[in-house]
């Protein structure tokens, strides 16, 4: 099972492939020194997969290699951020 995660600009939105399949994805808006994470979600067919912590971590990790601070309006995102403290230094708390 071959898993790819990618950043979709064009829909702004990061994708988990599974066999070339998108599998879920990470909503976001971006802005000139930030990213709002929205929504995420991962299709029924792949749930309990471990495939949405895959995917946010890999966005967190893109965020921050960019120098975007990180605004989690998804309540998966922020969850994700508090309990994996090493990306809580990405927060950005001023309104978006």
């Amino acid at each position: 099972m071959p898993i790819e995660i990618v950043d979709n600009s064009t829909e702004s939105r990061f994708e988990i492939l599974v066999d070339g399949k998108v599998a879920g994805f990470a909503d976001y808006r971006l802005l000139p020194t930030k990213i709002v994470f929205t929504h995420t979600e991962v299709l029924h067919a792949y749930e309990g997969k471990g495939l949405a912590g895959r995917l946010v971590r890999h966005a967190l990790q893109a965020s921050a290699d960019t120098g975007l601070r990180v605004v989690p309006l998804c309540p998966y995102v922020a969850k994700y951020i508090d309990r994996h403290p090493e990306f809580k230094e990405l927060l950005d708390t001023a309104p978006a």
